[in-house]
């Protein structure tokens, strides 16, 4: 899927809609970094390219993610975070994509399989023994691919369609086919930013509950779920 422009903003529903900030917060990473891989930099007299181009293009607007860019970018940030620098992880979504024939390869479960060649490649090519070492061992490029994509669902071509940030047993879903893809409760369909603001504003989960008509247990896993983000956030 490639951009989604300012002319064509309808096509958004079932894409998700983040900003940098708002994916920093779901993906407990710095906002800033997030804009660097998505918009390229320039550093130390030298030019930076983006990892990959983002799913929405709303021109002068400013950075937008969507759903597949914040699968991508869990990818990205854990293999950076190994110590793999952000061009060659560039360099390795440009092979991936032809072996996995997505423009977001990596977070598809086709890479899943196929990407410790990918970066085995690449490694190869940049002459880094630590890093041939570290890719060259199955289990170590399993541990590193399964950690970026926990608690995500597939649809039948083995493309993301459902995150659990927290995981299922916590309730809340993110769906970019619901609400402009923000975390919602999952038994009642509601956002929780919504509950949460309703909480706040009635004084207790269970007069919030009263209000949108849903158990008080949607509420208090909304409160628990931004409880529990803002800690991340914190840390």
């Amino acid at each position: 899927m490639g951009h989604i422009t300012l002319h064509e903003t309808g096509r958004l529903v079932g894409i998700g809609l983040y900003t940098p900030a708002e994916a920093g917060r779901l993906l407990s990473i710095r906002p800033a970094k997030i804009s660097r891989w998505l918009r390229g930099h320039d550093a130390n007299g030298k030019h930076y390219d983006p990892l990959w181009s983002p799913q929405v293009d709303l021109g002068e607007e400013g950075t937008f993610l969507g759903f597949r860019d914040l699968q991508e970018v869990r990818v990205a940030s854990t293999f950076i975070e190994k110590g793999m620098s952000a061009q060659r992880v560039r360099q390795a979504i440009e092979l991936a994509r032809e072996v996995v024939g997505e423009a977001r390869p990596l977070s598809t479960t086709k890479f899943r399989s196929d990407g410790h060649t990918v970066f085995l490649r690449v490694v190869e090519e940049d002459g880094q023994t630590r890093l041939i070492d570290l890719f060259r061992k199955q289990f170590a490029f399993e541990a590193v691919i399964e950690r970026s994509l926990t608690n995500l669902e597939y649809d039948e071509e083995g493309i993301p369609s459902v995150w659990w940030p927290l995981g299922k047993a916590k309730s809340v879903k993110i769906d970019p086919t619901r609400s402009f893809g923000q975390p919602i409760e999952a038994e009642t369909s509601v956002p929780v930013d919504v509950l949460v603001s309703a909480a706040v504003a009635e004084g207790s989960p269970e007069r919030a509950a009263r209000a949108w008509d849903v158990p008080v247990r949607a509420v208090k896993r909304a409160l628990a779920y931004r409880r529990e983000m803002d800690l991340r956030q914190a840390a």
